[in-house]
């Protein structure tokens, strides 16, 4: 199965990169994680035509057929076990999985559209690049923990 990643905004610095490595690396083979970043695009004066814009780098990206999944602040938080039981199913369903983290002012009405789903990592707000990471160690403990890994502890 293939899992992207895929982020607006500038590449990593290395400190971030090799978080993200770190994780990716640990995934077994049959689960590839893939991290693809997009330049944004030119802002625009207006926030709306911004995250347009970016919608529309992040829907041309997108695999299709393929499982989309929004990362945006008003989605529903899941637990460990919750994103162990999705990555469970995405296995199943043999498609490749889109995660979308948009620009700085969030995702667009069409990308939300299109989304499958909408995943919040919480109340809290992180750097877009430091959620790269966050992303890749809860894939990682979600695998850990359908394969009884001792890497997790509940």
């Amino acid at each position: 199965m293939e899992i992207r990643l895929l982020a607006i905004g500038r590449p990593m610095p290395d400190w971030i990169a090799s978080g993200w490595n770190e994780y990716a690396r640990r995934l077994p083979r049959h689960i590839r994680l893939e991290l693809i970043e997009l330049v944004a695009p030119a802002r625009s004066q207006d926030p709306h035509e911004t995250r347009r814009r970016e919608g529309q780098a992040l829907l041309a990206r997108c695999r299709s057929p393929g499982y989309t999944v929004a990362l945006d602040e008003h989605g529903r938080q899941w637990s460990t076990q919750d994103l162990a039981s999705r990555l469970e199913h995405w296995q199943m369903m043999g498609e490749s999985v889109n995660l979308c983290i948009g620009g700085a002012s969030g995702h667009c009405p069409e990308l939300l559209a299109r989304s499958d789903v909408r995943w919040s990592l919480g109340a809290l707000t992180f750097p877009h690049m430091l959620v790269r990471v966050i992303v890749g160690e809860q894939l990682y403990r979600a695998w850990t923990l359908l394969s009884g890994h001792p890497y997790h502890r509940s």
